[in-house]
């Protein structure tokens, strides 16, 4: 059995015997969804949802003319 963290409470979790890119746990304690995003070694994170993330371009922002 495979086991990872998880990064919300330090929780070991058992991921299975092959573990895939991708794949979706819940973490017992604590109750929240994660995937595994690398394999050797096993580590989880949280889940990266599209619809959470806003997105903005240069035109949502007021820049003032500077050199950088």
């Amino acid at each position: 059995m495979n086991i990872a963290e998880c990064p919300s409470c330090g929780t070991l979790i058992e991921v299975g015997q092959k573990p895939k890119m991708g794949q979706q746990v819940t973490c017992t304690a604590c109750d929240t969804v994660l995937e595994v995003v690398w394999l050797d070694p096993l580590e989880l994170d949280w889940v990266y949802d599209d619809e959470d993330e806003e997105y903005f371009d240069e035109g949502d922002y007021e820049f003032e003319d500077s050199d950088y």
